[in-house]
């Protein structure tokens, strides 16, 4: 066994072990509200070729194959799986679930614009529409922020994104009033969305730039109140995933130390003539 071969070896242990690292983040997020699970996508590396296909033998004929020794393999990519989550009922009139593509846009404090699917609302001090995180709050729609005024009852949010309340002291035959629409983001490319945690998503040049339209509308999903996308994350085949990649770390280490007690009885035969 040569010194590529324990190479090629420490080159799968490295791979694996990024594998893992995307199971365990996806068993961790199993209940985290409309998590996207990630599979991690391999790729070979080069090739020594010590013979190319379709070289000439000793009768001048060409040949069919030639002799390739690849050198290991890599990590090409880590990719999201963009399916539907399961819609499960909260009873919450602020809690909204997107049923189909599309991302809610939300805006921190500091301005910067970020996409969430994760549609667990709340409404901070001044009545408008945020996203219900204990550390920072971010505006939801911040181009036409959603306000509720104090004891409004009776709050709907239509499948188009409509939001109407009725407003304090009112009778229930007062027609309702508009807080607002609700709006959601589509990306050419949202596989090219920038994984920020938080349940948070950011663009970049790959994802391209956000065209934003009213939910139902241009290949947009539509929203469903009092009920949160689940994650998508799916813990029996994670588990699958989770044995078979340690299994493949154990055999690529287990050829390191062949590879390595093989190398020291070689030298050894060589010091010993």
């Amino acid at each position: 066994m040569s010194i590529q071969a324990l190479y090629s070896a420490a080159t799968g242990m490295s791979a694996m072990e990024t594998k893992l690292d995307v199971i365990a983040n996806n068993l961790a997020n199993v209940q985290t509200t409309a998590f996207k699970q990630s599979r991690v996508n391999f790729e070979d590396l080069l090739y020594r070729n010590e013979t190319l296909p379709g070289a000439l033998d000793s009768s001048q004929q060409r040949t069919s194959t030639g002799v390739a020794i690849g050198t290991g393999t890599k990590v090409e990519s880590t990719q999201m799986n963009l399916s539907q989550g399961n819609l499960t009922a909260t009873g919450n009139a602020l809690d909204v679930a997107i049923q189909g593509p599309g991302f809610f846009q939300v805006q921190d404090p500091s301005g910067n614009l970020y996409y969430t699917r994760a549609g667990n609302f709340a409404l901070n001090p001044d009545g408008k529409l945020c996203v219900g995180s204990a550390s920072i709050g971010r505006l939801v729609n911040p181009q036409s922020p959603i306000t509720i005024p104090q004891g409004a009852t009776n709050i709907q949010i239509s499948p188009e994104g409509l939001v109407t309340y009725l407003p304090a002291n009112s009778g229930s035959s007062n027609a309702a009033t508009q807080a607002g629409q609700i709006t959601l983001a589509l990306f050419m490319n949202p596989q090219g969305l920038l994984q920020m945690g938080e349940n948070l998503y950011g663009e970049t040049e790959s994802s391209g730039t956000p065209q934003l339209a009213n939910p139902a509308q241009q290949g947009r999903g539509t929203l469903v109140q009092n009920n949160l996308e689940a994650s998508n994350a799916d813990p029996v085949q994670s588990l699958i995933d989770l044995i078979t990649t340690q299994r493949s770390f154990e055999f690529n280490s287990q050829m390191i130390n062949a590879g390595d007690q093989i190398l020291q009885l070689v030298a050894n035969l060589r010091r010993s003539q």
